[in-house]
């Protein structure tokens, strides 16, 4: 059954989210690659124009006498860049990555991928990469003459891009060290995972509802998984619509965005006489080690949960950190109250239907935000008073179809608390509501 509203709903223009984008602020490669390659055309250009400024300086005085003492001086400074600029890459790169793994250890391990998708991180890195190589190969153009009447170059461009260059790198850097400084905060990993959750569930808002998505036959073709093991995270949808229209077909997707699939495993229902092989399908799935916030709508919700349950643990006992995260999951579900929920239904330029894909409904959502911080944090006041204040003004606001979900919660809470507290005092407090846990 689906739970979306027959309600119309507003045209919108939706274009299918390409992962091809994402995949590049996944990787730590992209960035640097380009950087270096636009230091090496930098260094071929202002070895150029440096060859120019020789040739124009013998044509308006017929000398270069004035070059010449210049030349010592700029090869010193490009000579020092290279030598000081790769020890800088290393020492500030390495400090970084341990305070990171130590970030990863109170927090969760996939705040990590906020540190990779850092667009700050990626810049700061690239730039000292480009002016270390940028600087290197400056050396290599030098023109080693003593005799002035010999001499075709004289690093007068590259010594100054050299020193911007540098200049770039020092104020790179301290943005990026008060960034990775904001990234040891536990309040601006939450807000972080929070913001980037908001954004994945606005993206989806644009998806067009179907009030009945296309029923599956009994005797619908099943095609199996032929890749690699691994977690779904995400699909080329453009892909897999140009490959449903062109079979003249409506592809199932069985598996969700997050599950982990192996060979073997059944990957989409194929309702049409022609299914597609196989291989091509396998070519659409982007199958890796970890999960990504691209498409996964629960995502969020699963990295502030393992916060929070990081923090509730007998190793760190933090159960303000617990609260902080248990804000950012309430105000998701706010968001997601008046959603609709149900398979979204992916069309081609036709508007004809081509692929379901399924997603998590609203009470697998709701069991996701609470079960595991319930049960952890059952034995802090602090935690329950606060999960006790985000149920009931869940329940405020939410519409009739969206309360049974809550009210389980609520009882399950109640619960929890009565079997960990004793005493009917402390009970009571600890199921008081409050926004701020105890204060």
């Amino acid at each position: 059954m689906t739970d979306r509203q027959t309600g119309p709903r507003p045209p919108v223009r939706y274009r299918p989210l390409s992962p091809l984008r994402e995949h590049l602020r996944e990787s730590f490669w992209f960035a640097p690659l380009l950087a270096c390659v636009a230091a090496v055309l930098l260094a071929g250009l202002t070895a150029e124009l440096d060859e120019a400024v020789v040739s124009q300086s013998v044509a308006d005085t017929g000398s270069v006498d004035e070059l010449l003492r210049f030349n010592s001086a700029a090869k010193s400074v490009v000579s020092t860049v290279s030598s000081a600029m790769l020890t800088f890459i290393g020492v500030v790169f390495s400090i970084s990555l341990v305070a990171l793994q130590m970030a990863a250890s109170q927090f969760s391990p996939r705040v990590l991928r906020l540190y990779v998708r850092s667009r700050l991180t990626k810049a700061t890195f690239s730039v000292c990469l480009a002016t270390f190589l940028f600087a290197l190969l400056v050396q290599f153009s030098y023109d080693d003459s003593t005799d002035p009447a010999e001499l075709t170059s004289v690093p007068v461009f590259s010594s100054v891009v050299a020193v911007l260059l540098v200049v770039l790198s020092l104020g790179l850097f301290v943005l990026y060290v008060q960034s990775t400084t904001r990234l040891l905060r536990v309040p601006h990993v939450i807000d972080r995972v929070a913001n980037e959750s908001m954004t994945v569930l606005l993206q989806y808002r644009l998806m067009p509802a179907e009030s009945v998505p296309p029923a599956v036959p009994a005797d619908a073709y099943t095609l199996l998984h032929e890749g690699r093991s691994g977690v779904l995270r995400d699909v080329n949808i453009r892909r897999l619509l140009r490959i449903a229209r062109k079979h003249d077909a409506v592809l199932h997707l069985v598996p969700r965005i997050g599950d982990f699939i192996a060979p073997g495993t059944p990957i989409v229902r194929v309702t049409g006489e022609r299914p597609p092989r196989s291989r091509w399908i396998a070519q659409a799935l982007n199958v890796g080690v970890d999960r990504t916030m691209h498409q996964d709508l629960s995502f969020g919700f699963r990295q502030l949960v393992d916060i929070a349950i990081r923090a509730l643990s007998p190793a760190v006992n933090d159960p303000t950190t617990a609260v902080q995260a248990v804000d950012r999951i309430h105000q998701l579900l706010a968001m997601l109250l008046h959603e609709s929920f149900g398979d979204l239904c992916h069309r081609d330029r036709h508007g004809a239907v081509r692929l379901v894909e399924p997603v998590p409904g609203w009470s697998s959502i709701v069991d996701l935000a609470f079960t595991e911080i319930r049960l952890c944090g059952a034995g802090h006041p602090q935690v329950t008073r606060r999960l006790t204040a985000a149920l009931d003004d869940l329940l405020r606001i939410a519409p009739d179809r969206r309360r049974p979900e809550l009210l389980e919660q609520q009882v399950l809470l109640v619960r929890a608390v009565t079997q960990e507290q004793g005493d009917p005092e402390v009970r009571a407090f600890a199921l008081r509501p409050d926004r701020q846990g105890i204060g």
